[in-house]
């Protein structure tokens, strides 16, 4: 029996990058794979430039709020991907790591954001080809 793929975004503040990649790849995967996200040092709320560029595709962040990076959350992922949280996120064998060299959106304006959350949305929609192929 097939298992779902559980994928862990971790950024800094757990408020801009790391919230958009989780949103996007849940929306694009449609339950076809697990998604979570936390920060090493997560903030009290999610950037509002994030929140905006975010619902101009229809995908809702009020109700998501930052959170802290636990051990579980690395144990329980299959694919863990950091964006800029250096050396806070553990590392456990036969786990998948990632790094992908994001801009953080942090005090950007909104026109900044777009081509991060874009950037962005490009790596989780070729994550998501790479780990649920499109049966034939």
């Amino acid at each position: 029996m097939p298992t779902t793929p559980e994928v862990l975004f971790v950024c800094v503040h757990n408020a801009g990058r790391s919230q958009m990649a989780a949103a996007l790849l849940h929306h694009h995967a449609q339950g076809r794979v697990t998604v979570r996200s936390a920060g090493s040092a997560p903030a009290d709320t999610i950037n509002p430039a994030v929140a905006e560029v975010m619902g101009e595709l229809g995908i809702d962040l009020s109700q998501e709020l930052p959170k802290k990076l636990t051990t579980d959350a690395v144990e329980a992922a299959d694919v863990v991907i950091t964006m800029g949280c250096g050396d806070a996120c553990p590392v456990f064998p036969g786990k998948r790591y990632l790094d992908w060299e994001l801009t953080d959106p942090a005090g950007k304006p909104v026109d900044e954001v777009r081509p991060i959350r874009d950037d962005i949305d490009h790596r989780v929609r070729a994550l998501l080809a790479e780990l649920v192929p499109e049966e034939r």
